[in-house]
């Protein structure tokens, strides 16, 4: 499918239902909101405020669902109060979608919004987000996911569409080491570094990691930083925050994230950076799989490995290829 088709295939989906959204106003979640504005009975965006989240964030969400003409709750969750989400384990998203999509749930359906959805797209599945889970587990819907639509897919439909999206809408506890205790001073420190950058230079995406007591500055755009020597003032204001050092990440910020194979003689293989539930990925699969074992789940023409490893044989060409991985993304169950 083109990404036209694509699109008609969420439009279907969203089609005269109450349709409520887990809303941040970012790329995803405003492309759900923008087209069921258009097709559905009645759209209710649902934003979560943390409090750890980046500035003029809520500002931002209330402007685009008044621009979409949608209603729009948010939800206040203050983290600051909750000491097993500050004291930062690995399981930090996973439990934070969790609390979110409680409360999410919970508001959608107080108000009659019995369709709810989030706006995980097919990409996401081949990068390191365990709150997926919570996804599946609370039986939201995903219509990018239905739909095959990648990051890169919905960005370049935002844009030739002139339709505004925030590019900063990440908590900034994920800014913050795992097994690291998040503070209201650390995540202050982080903010002020983040707006500085963003307001002194033309970087859209800026993330400013706190390693110890290093600043580790990610943008999307190098070059404005190294072209117009900012760096000098970015290092100079970042100290007077209280960073020891500041470093800058070479490599520059992409987040048109796409599903890409090697493809070669009608097969391929997939690493992905996690490991697989083969017990829970077994019941997606049901009456297809041919052979299990303790660490792998083999199809007709397919492999599943405890790993991460995905290994397809058999395929004609590499659209077919491309086709079938993104019918076994979203039946893989991952561990945390």
């Amino acid at each position: 499918m083109d990404l036209e088709d694509k699109i008609n295939r969420v439009k279907e989906i969203l089609a005269d239902r109450k349709v409520a959204i887990g809303f941040s106003g970012g790329a995803d979640s405003t492309l759900l909101a923008y087209l069921s504005s258009k097709v559905s009975k009645d759209t209710l965006a649902i934003t979560i405020n943390n409090h750890l989240l980046p500035t003029d964030f809520i500002e931002n969400t209330k402007q685009s669902a008044n621009e979409f003409g949608i209603k729009h709750q948010i939800i206040d969750m203050d983290f600051y109060e909750n000491d097993s989400f500050l004291s930062n384990s690995t399981r930090r998203c996973y439990d934070c979608r969790e609390m979110m999509y409680d409360n999410i749930e919970k508001t959608a359906l107080e108000k009659g919004f019995d369709f709810i959805c989030d706006g995980n797209n097919i990409s996401d599945l081949v990068v390191d987000r365990p709150g997926i889970l919570i996804t599946y587990k609370k039986n939201f819907k995903t219509p990018f996911i239905e739909a095959n639509l990648s990051s890169k897919e919905i960005h370049r439909y935002l844009d030739e569409n002139n339709i505004y999206y925030s590019k900063s809408t990440t908590c900034l506890a994920t800014r913050i080491p795992t097994n690291t205790m998040i503070t209201k001073e650390k995540i202050e420190k982080i903010r002020l570094a983040e707006d500085y950058i963003q307001n002194n230079t033309g970087c859209r995406i800026v993330k400013v990691r706190q390693l110890k007591n290093y600043a580790l500055c990610e943008v999307d755009d190098l070059g404005e930083i190294l072209n117009s020597n900012s760096y000098e003032q970015i290092n100079s204001q970042l100290k007077k925050y209280g960073f020891e050092k500041v470093a800058l990440n070479l490599e520059a910020i992409d987040d048109d994230e796409y599903i890409s194979i090697e493809y070669e003689n009608g097969s391929f293989s997939y690493q992905l950076p996690y490991t697989i539930n083969i017990s829970e990925t077994k019941k997606q699969f049901k009456n297809r799989i041919v052979n299990i074992s303790k660490d792998k789940i083999e199809l007709d023409n397919i492999s599943i490995s405890e790993n991460g490893l995905i290994q397809v044989n058999n395929l004609k060409t590499y659209e077919i290829a491309v086709n079938r991985f993104m019918e076994i993304l979203p039946k893989i169950r991952r561990n945390i």
